[in-house]
């Protein structure tokens, strides 16, 4: 069995259903703080909290976990500077008492969710694993220290991890009816989409001023279902032993910017949706594209439905299947 921290959320389900595609079972642990008890389904189940060792040693002794996907924790950049204590008791805290509860029962694989905010604003793109970690807001410090963690308890523990940094995941898999859906909305695709149904009266452009070709902020945005994918290679290959501990970025290796982005959402719905522009938001890179060459390398892996169209299209089917039909005007696509 795998025991996937966090499964009740937006990666974790969708990479929970790659588990079962692939052969393995497994075990859900979320305490449904922003995960959602309908992407749980038929698998099973276990309420609980990183913060209550009785729960972590609880799942550990009544299931025979073999390994660790790790998504459960907070990941608001803006929150993470208004409520830093939130994000280092669940994060690393957190963390640690997972880490100990895998010591404790003699489990030594782990894959764990990082993050492209590890390394704050880079010097240079695409980044690399070997670009230097200066992290610039509590979200990717709280990571980063998660990641340290992760290198002593393998060398004191013998537990094998992969730390797999995220660039942007977004899409959906409109088979097992799972999308982004998060209670507050800060990712760009979602938004522009509420927009697009009439959910919210605009979107709003953060910053205009970045030194990027059109003003505003690029991102390596990488399908859902790619991550997921990745995580079940990760895990076959940590396992059988076919990989060393160590972190791995995870993106496409194409960046696109905001407006970019929300020319694409205009396309691919049909919706005339009204734009705002606003300043900076606090702690964000002007741009955050990955260096992909070492997953290639070391799991024989790459994003296969990465593409910009790909993304907006998957996640706009599954908007209107959870949201409904389109409350505003539409106009004719070109």
């Amino acid at each position: 069995m795998i025991l996937v921290t966090g499964g009740a959320g937006y990666i974790g389900s969708h990479t929970v259903d790659a588990l079962r595609t692939s052969g393995f079972e497994p075990v859900i642990f979320d305490n449904l703080s922003t995960g959602h008890r309908d992407f749980v389904r038929n698998n099973k189940f276990v309420e609980g909290d990183l913060s209550k060792p009785e729960d972590l040693q609880r799942v550990f002794e009544s299931h025979a976990i073999e390994g660790v996907l790790h998504f459960a924790g907070k990941a608001l950049v803006p929150e993470s500077h208004r409520k830093p204590e939130l994000y280092y008791e669940t994060n690393v805290t957190g963390g640690l008492n997972l880490l100990t509860a895998m010591k404790n029962a003699g489990v030594k694989t782990i894959i764990f969710s990082s993050t492209c905010a590890t390394y704050g604003i880079p010097a240079a793109v695409p980044i690399d694993e070997a670009t230097p970690q200066r992290p610039i807001n509590p979200y990717g410090e709280t990571k980063l220290a998660f990641e340290k963690a992760l290198r002593w308890f393998h060398e004191s523990y013998g537990i094998n991890y992969l730390a797999l940094r995220y660039f942007n995941a977004a899409g959906a898999d409109a088979r097992h009816a799972v999308g982004e859906d998060h209670h507050p909305e800060t990712h760009l695709i979602p938004l522009v989409l509420d927009a697009a149904m009439g959910r919210r009266p605009d979107v709003q452009i953060l910053g205009t001023d970045y030194p990027t070709p059109d003003g505003t902020g690029v991102r390596d945005y990488i399908h859902v279902s790619d991550l997921a994918d990745a995580h079940v290679v990760g895990l076959r290959a940590l396992m059988s032993g076919a990989v060393e501990s160590q972190a791995i970025n995870l993106g496409t290796g194409n960046g696109y910017s905001v407006r970019q982005v929300v020319d694409a959402a205009r396309q691919t719905t049909g919706v005339d949706f009204k734009v705002t522009e606003a300043g900076r938001r606090e702690g964000d890179p002007p741009v955050l594209v990955a260096s992909v060459d070492r997953a290639k390398r070391v799991l024989g892996w790459k994003a296969e439905l990465s593409s910009l169209h790909e993304i907006m299209a998957s996640a706009w089917n599954w908007h209107r299947q959870r949201f409904g039909r389109p409350q505003v005007h539409r106009r004719e696509t070109e």
